[in-house]
């Protein structure tokens, strides 16, 4: 679809005057060539590769924001899970790899690298725990490198012993950044249902079905559609929905347009838009803003959930309908430190960590940058993921948890990191245990609809053998009818 001069005028509108922004073009690079039982031809081949793909992705992306007028606030890079790479390696040639993806990522200029990273929805291989138990190291002594680790999924269920061992993990990355207020937990995010094409960090990896290199794009926009919400005034719930949908239309058009543009100065094929609105600690730049024009008084009242459940509906249609490249996430994130009106639902009391869960379920991802006391156990922080991947494995959704147990920090205290990810004040946490329940170890089963081949074909078998009955049953009646 072509691109119209009235789009363009419009586009300058919403990055003049509404925080239009492109939140991140990030470009995803397979480092599956780049494994070797030699860990220094491993991170040799790593650090030549990134920079022979990324080595102008700065600058290109900054003459397209010279060339277009609009922000492009974060250029990051995604890598291949490292597990996978170096799987026959141990917890010292894992650290020697993160300390390659921070000396690349700090001589190219990009603001992260992601993909220190392991799926393990179904179990460990003895890399992928040896990744996982340098994670606290790897973050606490790099800058810009980004961790994940998938512990379920719909079709796998919760792997529990994971989930356990990154909540021992946390606590232990938390520890290790206790003097700059456990900022290694917001680098380091655990899934259930991770995506491939995620752009956004720190859960950002190059999944193993995507090609060579690909350059993927994440939006912005929570002012323009917040100016958009003021400016209709009392409208109906349908038409407040179109109104969100036209508004998202021009804001996916105009982010798929600066991501191809990027891609193409790179040389490197496009991949995808992902339209989530991203919201940040600016005035104006805010979910939590939306819900309010909305029409709920706060973040935490009654019909908070519903209101997000519409906006995050309207976000995917439009998305759907201004691009064919639509992935990664794509629909409204609502992270606790990077949204000033979520800081002030919580300052407020308004916002507890229950009803911001019960909001995840109708949303992009999870409970994502909440900051609790530093003596919240690890098996409290098992039992409030354990709570997370449920609603995403039994909605078939993904979902997320980047906590922070801020060493030192209680309730009424904050962690402030500035930049974009901003400020938290600490939740207060249920003192109850769940101790007894997340030690029981083993995994979760799936739920019912994860055996979708299953089920389609139990019902084609129950069609077949109704359509046999009924066909016995005429044939039955016709012979005996025909009787003298």
């Amino acid at each position: 679809m072509p691109y119209e001069f009235d789009e363009i005028l419009e586009t300058i509108k919403m990055t003049e005057i509404e925080h239009f922004d492109i939140r991140t073009v990030t470009m995803g690079i397979s480092l599956r060539d780049c494994a070797d039982r030699n860990i220094d031809i491993t991170t040799q081949k790593i650090y030549e590769k990134i920079l022979r793909y990324a080595g102008n992705h700065v600058k290109n992306a900054q003459e397209v924001e010279r060339r277009y007028g609009i922000s492009i606030a974060n250029k990051r890079v995604s890598v291949t899970p490292i597990s996978i790479i170096g799987d026959a390696f141990g917890q010292d040639e894992f650290f020697k790899i993160a300390e390659t993806l921070d000396k690349v990522a700090t001589e190219i200029g990009i603001d992260y690298i992601a993909g220190y990273s392991a799926l393990v929805q179904k179990g460990f291989t003895k890399g992928e725990l040896e990744l996982i138990k340098s994670i606290p190291k790897a973050l606490s002594q790099t800058q810009k490198v980004c961790s994940s680790v998938n512990v379920a999924s719909t079709k796998a269920g919760i792997n529990m012993d994971a989930v356990n061992l990154m909540s021992n993990i946390i606590k232990e990355v938390a520890e290790k950044t206790g003097d700059r207020d456990s900022i290694g937990c917001a680098k380091l995010v655990v899934f259930c249902n991770a995506v491939e094409d995620n752009p956004f960090v720190a859960g950002a990896f190059h999944g193993i079905s995507e090609p060579e290199v690909t350059l993927n794009v994440g939006i912005s926009g929570p002012g323009v559609v917040l100016e958009a919400i003021k400016t209709a005034g009392g409208i109906d719930f349908q038409s407040l929905s179109e109104l969100i949908k036209k508004t998202m239309f021009k804001i996916t058009r105009a982010g798929e347009l600066i991501g191809r543009k990027v891609a193409e100065k790179n040389n490197i094929p496009f991949g995808i838009v992902d339209i989530s609105l991203a919201p940040t600690p600016a005035e104006g730049d805010s979910i939590a803003d939306i819900l309010i024009a909305m029409g709920v008084e706060d973040v935490g009242a009654p019909g908070t959930t519903a209101a997000l459940a519409m906006l995050n509906d309207a976000v995917k249609k439009a998305g759907l309908m201004a691009s064919s490249s639509v992935g990664g996430m794509s629909g409204a994130f609502i992270p606790v430190s990077e949204d000033a009106g979520m800081i002030r639902a919580v300052e407020r009391g308004h916002l507890s960590l229950e009803k911001l869960e019960a909001m995840t379920a109708v949303c992009s991802v999870g409970l994502d940058m909440v900051a609790v006391p530093g003596n919240t156990s690890a098996e409290t922080l098992a039992g409030i993921m354990a709570d997370e991947f449920a609603i995403g494995m039994i909605n078939d959704k993904t979902t997320a948890v980047r906590i922070i147990p801020a060493v030192g920090k209680k309730v009424g205290d904050y962690v402030d990191y500035g930049g974009l990810l901003g400020k938290a004040p600490i939740m207060p946490v249920r003192e109850l245990s769940s101790k007894a329940f997340v030690l029981r170890g083993g995994k979760i089963p799936a739920p019912i609809r994860s055996l979708t081949n299953e089920i389609f074909f139990c019902f084609v078998l129950l069609i077949i053998s109704e359509s046999l009955y009924f066909r016995r049953k005429i044939i039955h009646n016709a012979v005996t009818s025909s009787k003298p």
